[in-house]
């Protein structure tokens, strides 16, 4: 049977054979019953033939006992059976010639029987006749001449060859019908057997061919659930580490927007510093105005600057501790967005917008940190006037009547001091505004994060979801390969 044969072709060869084969069968036992049917007929035609020769021998025999006894007693009673033989007699003889038409050696001897019969019946006419006419001794000589009894021996004898005929022609046809019967059943039994074999031989060929190829089937479904479970699998896992990267990334942007804030507060104080140093310059031009207007308080003037710029050292050293928090926060700030990015790479695909945010962040630290180092410098060049202006008024204070030479040079400290105080005071409100970005910036990439981390949660269910349903793909078709292996086996 061909391998590449679909279902439905298999099954219908199978069938097709099965009936060409039962038809055969059931033809062949049409036939052979049939001829079962004929010969037993001809069996019966013997018989009949054999039980009509037997009544026809009977019903003479009959005629010749009844004339006989009205010979010898002459009661016209035993004639009865003689009249009615000679009645039954064209009947009898007709149904015997329509019997054997077939067989001419009957018919032939049915002929001379006829004659015989005639001449007997004809006899018996001629004595009977005599008796009644009361030549009873002629008709006594007649039938002690033996003319009669020689024609009934003449007439079984025929009568006998015709039973012998039959005779054998019955044990013929009635082998004839055994043989047809032991053909009919041989016939049944070996083709019913051939035939019962046939189907349990194709049944079984069908069987284990469609458990062949739906086991081949199975086997596919199920090295292909195996892979998309092995891929779920893996799918899952890639999820769940995304969804653990997610969730660090999102704790990592809100320490960074907690750094941010920081920074902005941090930021916000060195405005007010810087605010307060603008009012200290502001102060110290005005003492110098007044300095200019009264000599005589010089020594005052210059105690007050002393307390000033020893204010201011202290204010610039404040200034330093925060400049420092800046630049820490700058730091930490770059690192965190550096982390951010490389963790924006590893997400893949969903990631590049937080990678550009966090480099975008990163930039504004850089800035940050560069005008923290710029801030730096003003204030040491702060520290530098302060240290300059402290031994100036300490000079001062040592050689008043030098003071107003070296009360030009103040001056001129003093207003460098308001242009590094402006310009201090400038880059702490850029620093502010930067930070103030830099946190709504933050702020925005944790919504994306945010976003991202329920997009990986959801990719993670779904996988789950496909991993259970490729493991239960697995567990059907290993169930439908032992039903198969069950059902073949």
């Amino acid at each position: 049977m061909n391998i590449n044969w679909t279902f439905g072709r298999k099954i219908a060869a199978g069938f097709t054979v099965s009936s060409i084969l039962l038809i055969g069968i059931g033809t062949v036992s049409y036939l052979s019953i049939n001829q079962l049917v004929t010969t037993s007929g001809w069996v019966s035609h013997t018989h009949k033939v054999l039980e009509d020769i037997a009544n026809f021998s009977g019903s003479l025999q009959e005629a010749e006992t009844g004339f006989r006894g009205y010979a010898i007693t002459g009661n016209q009673i035993f004639l009865d059976p003689y009249q009615a033989s000679r009645e039954e007699f064209p009947k009898l003889m007709k149904e015997l010639k329509d019997l054997t038409a077939d067989n001419p050696e009957q018919q032939k001897l049915l002929v001379q029987i006829e004659l015989l019969a005639t001449e007997k019946f004809a006899n018996q006419a001629n004595n009977i006749n005599a008796i009644k006419d009361g030549h009873a001794d002629l008709a006594v000589k007649n039938i002690t001449s033996g003319h009669g009894n020689k024609i009934m021996v003449d007439l079984r004898r025929l009568f006998n060859q015709m039973e012998s005929n039959e005779t054998v022609l019955l044990g013929k046809r009635t082998a004839d019908s055994d043989n047809t019967v032991s053909n009919a059943k041989s016939t049944i039994l070996f083709g019913t057997l051939i035939c019962l074999a046939f189907v349990t031989i194709a049944g079984y060929t069908i069987t284990r061919a469609l458990g062949n190829q739906i086991g081949a089937a199975v086997g596919h479904v199920q090295s292909s659930s195996a892979e998309l479970q092995a891929a779920a699998s893996q799918q899952a896992s890639g999820a769940k580490e995304q969804a653990t990267a997610m969730s660090e990334i999102s704790t990592t942007i809100s320490e960074l927007v907690a750094t941010s804030r920081q920074i902005a507060e941090s930021a916000q104080r060195v405005a007010v510093i810087a605010d307060q140093n603008a009012t200290a310059a502001r102060s110290g031009d005005i003492k110098v105005d007044n300095g200019q207007d009264s000599m005589s308080a010089i020594r005052r003037q210059v105690d007050l600057v002393v307390n000033h710029m020893l204010d201011l050292g202290r204010k610039s050293q404040e200034i330093g501790a925060v400049l420092d928090i800046v630049s820490e926060l700058a730091e930490q700030t770059n690192i965190l967005a550096i982390n951010a990015t490389i963790e924006a790479v590893g997400a893949g695909e969903a990631g590049k917008r937080f990678a550009v945010v966090a480099d975008e962040i990163r930039k504004l630290a850089d800035r940050v940190s560069n005008s923290t180092k710029e801030i730096r410098g003003q204030i040491d060049d702060v520290r530098s006037a302060v240290n300059t202006t402290v031994m100036a008024t300490e000079s001062s204070a040592k050689a008043v009547d030098a003071g107003a030479k070296q009360f030009a040079e103040i001056a001129q400290a003093f207003k460098q001091i308001g242009n590094l105080v402006g310009t201090t005071t400038e880059a702490a409100r850029e620093i502010e505004l930067s930070t103030k970005q830099q946190a709504t910036a933050a702020e925005q990439v944790r919504l994306a994060v945010t976003d991202i981390s329920q997009a990986t949660r959801e990719s993670e269910a779904s996988a789950t979801q496909t991993l259970q349903t490729a493991s239960q793909l697995a567990s059907l078709s290993s169930d439908l390969r032992r039903m198969i292996q069950a059902q073949t086996s």
